[in-house]
């Protein structure tokens, strides 16, 4: 996948950055000229990289948001988890404090939004004041570009602190310092915006700009408001403190629904995309050999020396070695139990959750694979050995994160269409997602259908499931449960899960009590007995392997059980973080964390 590469300037005070590669006809008018910058597109193209750029910086998406947001749940946690007071394990626990180590800093996630939101507020009112999009398309499309990537940021301004300031104008005195309003306000506002936007905006390779997955088309931004119609449909906990539905009668669940099945047709029966083999996907996305018009609708693009993607989500190096220059990866995995909740046969397990580490190895030579714990398994979606080249910097990867995908397109159309027209009218949605999972087994996938189909409610739960086998590790799920209102259930669940698992109870009662392992012929790879169901202790003893190892989530030295340290308040009373102290402290007394459980 081609990088782009920035070189950075300042126009009007904002900072933006376009291709280095690109040569700028400057203008006769001064190129500071806000008339000029927005009525050519070459100039006002760098407002799209302007917003990147606050993407990337080093405490928003990149070091912060991609690895602290969106656990612990059923199937992602912090591999740190059980350190209960560390600053790190608390953003995830449902007991962040105000002045966390990790993002009480004035260059943070939510101040970097706050900047991608201003750049994002001049374009927009600059290409609306000069750029005639009525009758010039370049900037037409530049437009629906950058409504789209403010959505983005407003989306995971809610995901992050709920009910968040409302920014759609550039700052002005008046308006420096504002409170809190109510989310539906912004939702409704990007609802519009993404319907506005989608007008403006090609379909993935109907032009060279939408031929990048790393730049906005119009599937991306009809998926995007998909995907805010069904949080702006959903519970979440609002600014009472309380978690329930919007009483706002323009986001009604069915009227969500609707608009998420609308946009989710549009872009499947445009026939611009299509279905991968899953681990095709994020081999793929490791080799950075992405295009437009295959599984990925769009990614967040980093360069080489930027991006923790694998760095904090990957699966470990130990030490450093060919395939990478840092020893890092793991920060996050899969919840131990999501190891046991794929059924025989499915090719998403393998691919996405990994229990084994990278070990050996010495400077850019060696490296193979050892059993890690249960209680520290390993996203398997993010990978250094699948990229194609060795990564050379110890603080980033440049692996781009594939913010939206096809297969999501999928499941949010079955689910909105089974809420609106019933299971049969959404089953084949969902079965295209179950014949990729089982490629070889109609007869499985029939069956599971069958009983998918029995009514509404069992098609609905049937989502709420696959959604989790299918995103294990993209960090939509805690979203997910949210909207549903079944966050507290699901950690619930999962807790009691995880006691059984630890002690061989329930479902898990005939697991053995270890694993048996060996390195496979060719040096590198770990071949492991015990981690199925029907895989014994006897048997695995019998079959030779040269080593084997307690299976357990318990270590030395825990300050918690891997249970207790899934959530250690209730989840319902914090769903979000809360705006950190320095915010609080610079907002002239304008933001609070009221009826936040602190």
């Amino acid at each position: 996948m081609k990088k782009i590469i920035y070189t950075l300037f300042i126009l009007t005070g904002l900072t933006f950055v376009t291709s280095c590669k690109k040569a700028l006809d400057a203008p006769t008018k001064s190129s500071l000229d806000e008339s000029v910058i927005f009525s050519t597109p070459g100039l006002a193209e760098g407002a799209v990289a302007g917003i990147i750029q606050s993407f990337g910086e080093t405490n928003s998406y990149r070091g912060r948001f991609l690895v602290f947001y969106g656990i612990n749940n059923d199937t992602e946690v912090n591999n740190g988890l059980k350190a209960i007071n560390d600053d790190k394990s608390r953003l995830s626990n449902y007991n962040a404090n105000t002045n966390n180590g990790q993002m009480n800093t004035d260059n943070n996630a939510w101040a970097k939004f706050y900047e991608g939101i201003e750049r994002a507020n001049l374009a927009i009112r600059g290409i609306r004041t000069y750029g005639k999009i009525e009758s010039n398309p370049q900037m037409a499309q530049i437009l629906g570009e950058v409504l789209t990537l403010r959505a983005v940021l407003y989306n995971d301004l809610i995901k992050g602190w709920g009910d968040v300031p409302a920014r759609f104008e550039p700052i002005t005195t008046a308006t420096t310092y504002l409170p809190r309003n109510d989310r539906d306000v912004i939702y409704k506002q990007l609802l519009a915006d993404l319907e506005e936007a989608s007008g403006y905006l090609p379909w993935p390779n109907d032009n060279a700009t939408t031929a990048k997955v790393e730049r906005v088309s119009k599937a991306f931004s009809k998926g995007l408001r998909a995907r805010l119609a069904l949080a702006a449909g959903g519970y979440a906990q609002r600014l009472d403190g309380t978690v329930h539905l919007s009483a706002d009668p323009d986001l009604a669940p069915a009227k969500m629904y609707a608009i998420a099945k609308k946009e989710c047709l549009d872009i499947i029966n445009s026939n611009k995309l299509r279905l991968l083999g899953f681990e095709e996907v994020f081999r793929k996305l490791n080799e950075e050999a992405g295009a437009a018009g295959l599984e990925s609708i769009w990614e967040i693009p980093f360069s080489e020396g930027r991006g923790r993607v694998i760095f904090d989500l990957g699966v470990k190096h130990l030490k450093t070695d060919k395939y990478t220059g840092q020893n890092k990866g793991g920060t996050n995995g899969p919840n131990p139990i999501m190891l046991y909740e794929y059924e025989a046969g499915d090719v998403r397990r393998d691919v996405t959750v990994v229990p084994y580490e990278w070990d050996g190895g010495t400077g850019d030579t060696g490296g193979y694979q050892v059993p890690s714990s249960l209680g520290r398994l390993y996203f398997g979606k993010y990978r250094y050995e699948w990229m194609k080249r060795r990564v050379t910097s110890t603080n980033d990867d440049g692996l781009n994160w594939m913010y939206m995908r096809y297969a999501d397109i999928l499941l949010m159309a079955a689910e909105a269409i089974n809420e609106i027209d019933g299971p049969t009218a959404a089953a084949p949605y969902l079965r295209m997602i179950r014949d990729r999972a089982f490629p070889n087994n109609a007869a499985k996938v029939t069956a599971f259908m069958t009983t998918a189909t029995a009514s509404k409610t069992a098609f609905f739960n049937a989502i709420v499931n696959e959604r989790a086998l299918e995103f294990t590790g993209e960090m939509l799920r805690k979203g997910d449960l949210i909207r549903w209102n079944l966050l507290n259930a699901k950690i619930a669940e999962a807790k009691t899960k995880l006691q059984q698992l630890e002690a061989r109870q329930g479902k898990y009662a005939n697991l053995p009590a270890k694993i048996y392992y060996r390195t496979a012929a060719n040096g590198e790879t770990v071949e492991i007995y015990g981690l199925n169901f029907g895989d014994t202790d006897a048997q695995g003893a019998a079959l030779g392997y040269t080593s084997n190892k307690a299976w357990t989530m318990v270590a030395s030295g825990d300050a918690s059980t891997f249970w207790d340290a899934l959530a250690v308040k209730d989840p319902n009373a914090q769903q979000v973080w809360p705006i950190w102290q320095v915010f609080i402290d610079s907002s002239n007394g304008m933001l609070n964390n009221k009826n936040l459980n602190l």
